[in-house]
């Protein structure tokens, strides 16, 4: 039987800390519970690095587990101390999703809209922030262009409050700024933007939030990266060679050591055309299969193929992302795509430890 997290809290609230009447759920000693199947994954929070206890625990929290969920359970336990734990700066979010692409106008935004939008069809709560500080699109495509957000105090503090459409929260520089203006910024005040949209958005407790990276690498991601930890990356691509070739460069740079975020997968856009007249017409006009030779290539996972139609565009300029209707063959592949990405999040945070904060070094 597959089993959720509040399965695996209620069992352990049943074990109590030695020498206390205290249960150690109670005591906020599990932490970051996650389950697959019959995988399950957790950390033990102690006070200490050298608690007595540490083994003990850990014991009874396989044995027990395993004596009430069945002895085929695979356990992952990590212990921590308390000394060795920053502070999450978004406490209430519990994956942080980066969409990026090697390249500018391979739909990037595009997809980042409408992932999140199907995302939240499937009952997930989601926000999405543009990150894309030089070319915010996101306010067009979901038809907020003269929505200004507000701010409300919350513990002493400004905090703004997120628009919401289609079941996403969503922040964009574009709402603090006129929207036939250029903004010409220098790197330090660009990524001082995109730190105020995350850190002081009152985005509340979300499954999900997508950041929509501008194209290419620069001093967003990695402003990004050092500001909060990042779950996974998602790349967009076309299938023409000349977009591929930036993936790579995307790739190696979420890959790197220094900064070690996990690629969930590439999403290959505008994969063929399809005209509205002829809807079984499949035209390969940017080449075929490319993004899906290039995820074998690497050995990450091909998320999605999104083909190239009017209803998708027409989407994005009208505030109406193609996500939004489950009914249309583009809405089947954007919940296609969002079931994969969940997929493989799933897989990622039961096989690979929680991301870190890129820790920056003064010289």
């Amino acid at each position: 039987m597959a089993l959720i997290p509040k399965n695996i809290s209620d069992t352990l609230a049943k074990i109590l800390y030695p020498g206390t009447d205290k249960n150690i759920v109670a005591m906020e000693m599990v932490q970051e519970i996650r389950t697959a199947g019959r995988r399950v994954s957790f950390s033990l929070i102690f006070q200490r690095e050298d608690d007595p206890a540490v083994a003990t625990l850990t014991e009874a929290c396989i044995d027990l587990l395993k004596r009430e969920h069945g002895q085929d359970l695979e356990i992952s336990i990590v212990p921590k101390s308390v000394a060795r734990m920053s502070p999450p700066v978004m406490p209430g979010v519990k994956n942080i999703i980066a969409v990026a692409s090697g390249k500018g106008g391979v739909g990037k935004s595009t997809m980042a809209v409408n992932l999140a939008v199907a995302l939240a069809q499937q009952g997930a709560s989601v926000g999405l922030v543009d990150a894309d500080i030089f070319g915010p699109s996101i306010p067009k495509m979901f038809g907020e262009e003269d929505t200004r957000p507000y701010f409300e105090k919350i513990d002493g503090r400004d905090r703004i409050v997120p628009v919401e459409k289609y079941g996403v929260k969503f922040l964009s520089i574009g709402f603090f700024a006129n929207k036939n203006d250029a903004l010409i910024w220098r790197g330090p005040v660009a990524s001082n933007a995109l730190k105020q949209l995350m850190m002081e958005g009152n985005w509340g407790n979300l499954d999900y939030l997508l950041i929509d990276l501008p194209p290419g690498t620069s001093d967003i991601h990695l402003t990004l990266v050092q500001t909060v930890a990042v779950t996974g990356a998602v790349i967009v691509t076309t299938p023409q060679e000349v977009a591929l070739a930036d993936v790579v460069k995307g790739v190696s740079m979420f890959a790197s050591k220094s900064i070690n975020v996990p690629v969930l997968g590439i999403v290959e856009n505008m994969s063929w055309f399809t005209p509205a007249e002829l809807p079984n017409n499949r035209y390969y006009l940017f080449g075929k299969d490319g993004g899906k030779e290039l995820a074998d290539k690497l050995g990450i996972p091909l998320l999605g193929q999104i083909p190239l139609v009017m209803g998708i565009r027409e989407g994005g300029d009208n505030g109406e992302p193609a996500a939004a209707n489950e009914d249309t063959a583009t809405g089947v592949a954007f919940a296609q795509l969002a079931r994969m990405v969940v997929e493989q999040l799933e897989k990622r945070n039961l096989s690979i430890e929680p991301t870190e904060k890129v820790k920056v070094s003064r010289k």
